[in-house]
């Protein structure tokens, strides 16, 4: 029970920090989206840079419409955050009791780690989509969610659920980076130290330096992915036409966007936006961690009240 009480305390405070982390990030998010979602060749884009965007909700006085979608992506973004923590939680726990070890090897790390990822991008995949939409949908444009999810077929709102599947690799990438890193530098403190001296560790600015590089690096290996998966996603631009034709839309494959980007923009075309997506992420990843640090404890606290009421109720009922 206590175990089980650990890892809903985790999940708990997880998909908190990433609620809060989300919405504060969400205008730049919106942003970084719409720029990805555009595939046109040269000369020919709407949005030159990813300010272009935010100039745009600006001058059409729509700067509300940055926020477009946020319930949505929160309510994914708190799903995602708890099934993962969860999952990664109870994985762990699992694996320590059949194992009989102490502590979980490097390897094993990451498979849980994969493993509580593909668990996440299946279930919150039609809200991923439907966020996406909303997004790159024109602005004071956007559907609802239930009209977003509804508009097409369940196979619809389960678009991209491959590269989504790809790319819980992101994570096993950075923790291998940072991991390598690391070493290195605590091999080289430990040159430079005495041999008797403490055990060496890394300063809290080195970690939170080294964690930014990794999930940089992991970013950068795994963007097209990332690119591809948003112009899957992103909402149909003849969807703002309301004298359009009512017909069948066909459905986006990774073949058909990979090669629109190869033909429009070239190379360099499956790295438009990177700088917004790495800052983004790493501001996402350090706002998260530090909320959900903060507040762990706190959780804690609140579920044992909580489950310490519950039985106390249950005997007073059970005595009556």
């Amino acid at each position: 029970m206590g175990g089980d009480l650990e890892s809903l305390s985790e999940a708990t405070s997880g998909a908190i920090g990433s609620l809060l982390s989300t919405t504060i990030l969400y205008p730049l998010d919106t942003c970084k989206t719409k720029y990805q979602a555009e595939v046109q060749a040269h000369g020919q884009q709407k949005y030159r840079n990813l300010s272009d965007v935010f100039w745009e909700a600006i001058s059409t006085r729509q700067v509300l419409s940055l926020y477009q979608g946020l319930g949505t992506k929160n309510l994914q973004s708190f799903i995602a955050q708890f099934v993962y923590f969860y999952g990664y939680s109870y994985f762990k726990r699992l694996y320590l009791e059949k194992s009989g070890f102490k502590s979980i090897g490097t390897k094993a790390n990451l498979i849980l780690a994969a493993a509580a990822g593909a668990c996440t991008a299946i279930v919150t995949q039609p809200l991923d989509t439907a966020s996406s939409k909303m997004q790159t949908s024109a602005f004071g444009k956007s559907k609802g969610l239930w009209r977003t999810l509804t508009e097409g077929t369940l196979s619809d709102a389960f678009n991209g659920l491959g590269v989504s599947l790809l790319l819980t690799s992101n994570p096993a990438i950075q923790y291998t980076v940072f991991d390598q890193l690391k070493q290195r530098l605590l091999k080289q403190k430990m040159k430079e130290e005495d041999k008797g001296s403490s055990p060496v560790v890394l300063s809290a600015f080195t970690a939170f330096l080294l964690g930014a590089i990794s999930k940089s690096v992991a970013t950068f290996l795994t963007y097209p992915a990332i690119r591809c998966k948003v112009m899957i996603q992103a909402a149909d631009p003849d969807d703002d036409d309301k004298t359009k034709s009512a017909r069948p839309k066909s459905r986006k494959t990774v073949s058909e966007v990979v090669c629109a980007i190869w033909r429009r923009e070239g190379i360099l075309g499956f790295f438009k936006g990177l700088d917004a997506q790495i800052t983004k992420t790493v501001l996402s990843s350090a706002l998260l961690l530090m909320i959900k640090e903060k507040i762990t404890a706190t959780t804690w606290v609140l579920i044992l009240a909580i489950r310490r009421y519950l039985l106390l109720t249950r005997g007073r009922l059970k005595n009556v």
